[in-house]
């Protein structure tokens, strides 16, 4: 029981910070351990997005505070929910030892550090997750300022990290073995501006010239703050992955005002356009939120509309969530909860249509995979326009194939979500 143990929730920036905590534990001498049952300290790394999220990360305090036992185990809630709530937790969740917030980090090591002992051979690779590719963050907090969104209040407001310590991340993922970078942040456009002279276009091009074989692939784009100088690596640097991920959210005028977001339909067509223009053959993934306050059938509508034009390859939607703290809570016109899961499942419904059409044309043609997985015959792997997580993945039907190594594949067949390949000899 002289070890810790840590449980990560909610986002991939979650699992970069969680990630960074189990190193500087690490660096103090303590020793990891993946069993949070042989562990004398089990850390929560919690999320408070929206509702689904929270009720997640409840869940598992209360599974793990049931698994605590008489035996000395302590218990560290920690991250998103642990700031909004955390005197709550600690009330209705008197097994919790500890709550710290976000940013807490030697906080939460001295108190480790006061608890277990310290002990040799600690120093290596602390990875949560034994994957091919990697999360690399590249920025905290956020300004935007949307207004269904509590993220600015937990997380503060935007900080660059620095181009050397990150570019210093980079090497040592490669040289751990990673495969994809993905990059990541609140939101990954804004970028260096707090830092003269750098913006996300100089730094993916210092990561790509990191030595090598290896992805790199951009979440989180703001879409009115995508300029040509982006553009122009995505079309021209092999590393980087043809594929952007733009959340509109919306795409009605008075919506999006509502938001406190940018753009509107017109804007978003010609942007599409213009990408597509600069980058032929680029993947695009968007994320929409139904049911916010006062939409109406025919704003919803006309988002829908937008969606069967416009062809993502990828998409992602959630029912509005109300949440606590927002400027968005208060809202006249709160849409009930039916009619936001209904418009939802209508819109992913529309996407599952296109999604198969544009994997149909995929058929026949060679890729570059990534195999994240093997099992017995079967390799599970992603091609380009296949994000970690969140989008679908290429099976493939051949034994020997290696995890974490890239292959040239064939593809054979076409599925909502998935497709089939054949190894390309």
């Amino acid at each position: 029981m002289n070890k810790f143990s840590l449980v990560s929730l909610g986002c991939p920036k979650n699992l970069v910070d969680s990630e960074t905590l189990v190193k500087k534990l690490a660096a103090k001498g303590l020793s990891f351990s993946e069993d949070p049952d042989e562990a004398g300290i089990v850390l929560i790394n919690t999320c408070g997005f929206i509702d689904a999220a929270k009720k997640e990360s409840v869940e598992e305090i209360l599974r793990l505070a049931h698994c605590k036992g008489s035996g000395g185990k302590k218990l560290v809630v920690f991250g998103c929910l642990a700031k909004r709530f955390g005197n709550e937790l600690q009330k209705e969740i008197p097994e919790i030892d500890a709550v710290y917030g976000v940013d807490d980090d030697e906080k939460i090591v001295e108190y480790c550090s006061s608890l277990l002992p310290a002990t040799a051979n600690t120093a290596g690779s602390h990875r949560l997750s034994d994957t091919a590719y990697a999360y690399l963050k590249i920025a905290e907090g956020c300004d935007r300022g949307c207004s269904y969104c509590v993220i600015p209040a937990i997380r503060g407001a935007f900080r660059s990290r620095l181009p050397e310590d990150i570019l210093r991340d980079a090497e040592d993922l490669i040289a751990e073995g990673k495969r994809e970078l993905v990059i990541v942040a609140q939101d990954i456009t804004s970028y260096g501006r707090d830092i003269q002279g750098f913006g996300l276009s100089r730094l993916v091009k210092d990561i790509a010239s990191i030595s090598g074989d290896f992805w790199i692939r951009l979440l989180y784009l703001y879409p009115t703050s995508i300029t040509d100088d982006l553009l122009d690596i995505a079309g021209s640097e092999d590393k980087v992955c043809k594929y952007l991920d733009i959340p509109l959210q919306h795409t009605e005028a008075r919506i999006l005002g509502l938001m406190k977001r940018g753009g509107n339909r017109e804007y978003f067509k010609t942007l599409i356009g213009r990408i597509r223009d600069a980058v032929p053959g680029i993947a695009l993934r968007t994320t929409l939120i139904t049911g916010f306050p006062g939409e109406t059938d025919e704003e919803f509508e006309r988002m829908l509309e937008f969606i069967r034009e416009m062809k993502f390859d990828r998409l992602g939607v959630f029912p509005y969530s109300r949440e606590e703290g927002s400027p968005a809570y208060s809202l006249r016109g709160q849409v009930p909860k039916h009619i936001r899961k209904r418009r939802s499942d209508s819109i992913m419904e529309a996407q599952s249509k296109i999604s198969l059409e544009k994997n149909m044309e995929l058929v026949g043609k060679t890729f570059r995979a990534l195999i994240d997985e093997t099992d017995g015959d079967t390799a599970v792997a992603r091609i380009y326009s296949q994000a970690p997580e969140i989008d679908g993945v290429t099976l493939i039907r051949n034994p020997g194939l290696r995890r974490h190594t890239f292959v040239r594949v064939r593809i054979a067949e076409a599925f909502d979500y998935d497709i089939t390949g054949i190894i390309d000899e």
